[in-house]
């Protein structure tokens, strides 16, 4: 199926859920009627999930993090995100299902297809048409970061590992992918990244 549905990715710290809520912003602006989510999170199912996967204290198995995505996943697409696109809204996303193939696909070392599979098992074809890369040297990201949550805990390496994956991504998926740099000033990755999203829709 075909929506209006637009993912914001990238490496800790590149600023996706201040330059995604901007964009929505100004795409609503512009008269589209958007709705915007988070993940994890953007149920009440989901929130409670993300105690568990963002909150620091507590070891969580690399299968277990990539499930408990994979879960809160499904119930945002099934509650929230697959009736908005249903009812011919548009939907921007702080993350989606590319984290998880980047993250535990490729930074942990779970394989790329195999969560791959196991979200769309979970998403009935609820999937973002556009993805925006925002793409920062990782050591930069984690510079930024305000405050550290369980996964950017786990240090440089895994951030390597993650941008590495999504670069491998983009090359992969060049027709549903827009790379933007997330090193430039605030108002130009904004503005690039709704150029591109318009361009898309």
């Amino acid at each position: 199926m075909t929506h209006r549905y637009a993912a914001f990715e990238g490496v800790d710290g590149a600023g996706k859920t201040t330059v995604a809520a901007r964009v929505a912003d100004r795409l609503a602006g512009r008269g589209f009627d958007v709705l915007a989510v988070r993940e994890p999170g953007g149920t009440p199912t989901g929130e409670a999930i993300r105690k568990i996967l963002l909150g620091l204290g507590g070891d969580v198995a690399d299968w277990a993090e990539a499930l408990l995505f994979a879960a809160a996943r499904s119930q945002l697409a099934s509650e929230v995100v697959g009736p908005a696109l249903a009812a011919g809204r548009a939907v921007v996303s702080d993350r989606s299902v590319y984290s998880s193939l980047a993250y535990q696909g490729g930074a942990r070392g779970l394989g790329i297809e195999a969560v791959r599979m196991v979200n769309e098992a979970g998403l009935g074809g609820v999937w973002p048409e556009t993805v925006v890369l925002l793409r920062l040297d990782p050591e930069r990201g984690l510079a930024r970061e305000d405050g550290a949550d369980r996964i950017s805990t786990a240090g440089l390496a895994l951030q390597v590992r993650v941008a590495e994956a999504y670069d491998r991504l983009a090359a992969a998926e060049a027709e549903r992918f827009v790379v933007v740099d997330a090193s430039a000033p605030f108002d130009a990755v904004v503005a690039a990244a709704e150029t591109e999203v318009l361009r898309r829709w």
